[in-house]
């Protein structure tokens, strides 16, 4: 036990008296100044480090570095500190670790550096130009690749630029290359791959622009560029940063210059560049056989080979009476497939028969330029002829003003106005007793609820686009039941809200089984538009808002008026008055 306190008493004397040493040395005082780079000679613009040490512990602000200026970009400046203490020697040890990138190529000199008046050593350094190395030598590089030296305005050049770096990014930008007189924009993603050149390992990352030419003449494209931070080994122990240490990195492409030619003066239609366009189109199963009022889609595309989706011509589109086509928003895209840039347009219409017949849609030609061939081609989609059958399986309704003229060749018009005003006084009488009843099953059906072409009722639900009830016989009955007055109601208003809400196939929907519940049968949107001139000019326009590019102003007022008209003309008791004259 007393050996082991004599060992402990030993030991804490050992610490203070060495506690005390250090304590009572005295202050040390600079006397050397040591400054060195980490290679020699180096690139242009690239950064190399510089080491300046100093035998004591200094203020970090007391290096004066403003003249390194002059012939050096100046990046981050690290300062570290350190003491060692051995066999009671003790050395204190301030180290400044400054990036530097030559501005200029040739013979620079370091200068030197002064603290209480201690100097170091200035440093003769030499600068080689960029790409005096090559590339398999350096650690980072750019390389790029453009599809074409001459090419003409508005044509697409494909500009590739691959990024190697052989050590470990940290953070770094890729930026785009700069032109003047030209558009440019990135297409697609990067791509991310490793490559081994002359047994060295790179990591590569690629990315590809589209250019386009605004005017003929030179076209200067300044290379793209890199900047970013990366981690190389230090030089030994004693760097502040450990065995790795972040460092600024930059790279510069080179430049390319493009021949821009003008638009040959023997091209003839809308201009537009490409290595290769076709046409195509897709319809319903192949069909070439349709029923009238059966919309029909139809899908055309063009499809251009190295070209820009911007320069796509747009599509027009005719056909013959007895059809009426509703074009929607064309569709444009830029993709990169089997490393080719295709671009595509491509537009849907519905193509709405209103008779029966054979009708021939016409041929579509789009002109473009071969820059290979340096001529002039067209792609071309062929004539395509339908076919438009009757719809057996809706008969045929008569027009309102068909109607009308029968009735006025088969009765004497005095007979008949006496007829339809003894019909409004009765039907103005059965209105008054049933009023009250109506306004108890309206507040009930106000309840109900609107969505998405549904209409709910006390007893059902009805979807849009279905009778509201069962076709009654068209001699069922010579008045109106007040609960049918107010469905019909209902239906208008259902009608109405969805095209304040721009819900327009809804609307068309509920129109069709409007029309055709109060008609007593099933009809089609062209049987309704020629029930009347009026109606069906406003379902005209209710479609071409629908299906066309530019949407057409609606008249939704005048629309529910046409079709509450069209209620009480069919709801007229036509049966028991044709009965009456006719005994």
């Amino acid at each position: 036990m007393v050996t082991k306190m004599k060992r402990f008493s030993v030991f804490v004397g050992y610490i203070l008296g060495l506690f005390l040493a250090i304590q009572a040395s005295p202050a040390l005082a600079l006397t050397e100044l040591l400054a060195t780079i980490d290679r020699n000679p180096v690139i242009k613009g690239e950064y190399f480090v510089l080491n300046v040490v100093a035998d004591d512990d200094l203020n970090a602000a007391e290096l004066d570095t403003s003249g390194l200026l002059k012939d050096f970009l100046v990046g981050r400046t690290s300062v570290g500190r350190s003491t060692q203490i051995i066999n009671f020697d003790t050395r204190r040890e301030t180290r400044w670790q400054i990036l530097l990138a030559a501005k200029k190529t040739g013979v620079i000199t370091i200068p030197e550096f002064t603290l209480q008046n201690v100097r170091s050593a200035p440093i003769v350094l030499t600068v080689a130009a960029q790409g005096s190395q090559s590339d398999e030598s350096k650690n980072i590089f750019l390389e790029t690749e453009v599809s074409t030296k001459e090419a003409y305005v508005g044509q697409l050049i494909s500009y590739k630029v691959k990024l190697y770096l052989a050590l470990e990014l940290q953070r770094g930008v890729l930026s785009a290359p700069t032109l003047d007189g030209a558009q440019i924009k990135q297409l697609g993603d990067d791509k991310d791959s490793n490559e081994i050149l002359n047994g060295k390992r790179f990591r590569v990352i690629e990315r590809t622009y589209a250019i386009i030419a605004d005017a003929p003449g030179e076209l200067i494209i300044n290379g793209a560029s890199f900047s970013g931070d990366v981690l190389v080994e230090s030089q030994g122990r004693s760097g502040m940063f450990g065995f790795n240490e972040s460092r600024p990195m930059q790279a510069l492409a080179e430049r390319q210059v493009i021949a821009i030619n003008a638009i040959p003066a023997s091209f003839q239609g809308k201009w537009f560049v490409s290595d290769l366009a076709l046409l195509k189109e897709t319809w319903p199963d192949e069909q070439t056989e349709f029923e009238v009022g059966t919309p029909i889609t139809r899908t055309v595309t063009l499809i251009a080979s190295n070209t820009d989706e911007t320069s796509l011509p747009e599509l027009e589109f005719t056909a013959p009476d007895g059809l009426k086509i509703y074009p929607e928003k064309p569709q444009r895209q830029t993709f990169v497939r089997d490393n080719q840039i295709v671009s595509q347009y491509s537009i849907t219409m519905a193509i709405v028969p209103s008779k029966a017949g054979t009708f021939e849609l016409p041929s579509i030609s789009v002109p473009w330029w071969n820059p290979h061939l340096k001529r002039q081609e067209t792609a071309t989609l062929a004539a395509k002829v339908l076919t438009i059958a009757e719809n057996h399986n809706q008969p045929s309704v008569p027009s309102m003003q068909d109607y009308a003229k029968a009735s006025s060749s088969s009765f004497p018009w005095h007979w008949l106005s006496a007829s339809l005003a003894l019909l409004l006084l009765t039907a103005l009488i059965l209105w008054r007793k049933s009023l009250n009843n109506i306004q108890k099953l309206q507040q009930q059906l106000n309840a109900a609820q609107l969505a998405r072409g549904q209409v709910v009722d006390s007893n059902a639900k009805v979807k849009a686009g279905q009778p509201t009830a069962k076709s009654a016989p068209s001699n069922a009955a010579s008045t109106i039941p007040s609960a049918q007055v107010a469905a019909d109601k209902i239906n208008l208003n259902a009608i109405e809200q969805s095209l304040i809400n721009n819900e327009i196939s809804q609307a068309l929907g509920l129109i069709q089984s409007y029309v055709s519940h109060i008609m007593g049968q099933a009809m089609t949107l062209a049987q309704i538009s020629a029930l009347s001139e009026p109606l069906g000019q406003s379902l005209s326009d209710l479609q071409a808002q629908k299906y066309a590019k530019s949407h057409q102003q609606l008249d939704i007022k005048k629309l529910i008026q046409e079709l509450k008209q069209l209620s009480v003309v069919n709801k007229t008791p036509k049966k028991s008055l044709i009965s009456e004259l006719n005994p």
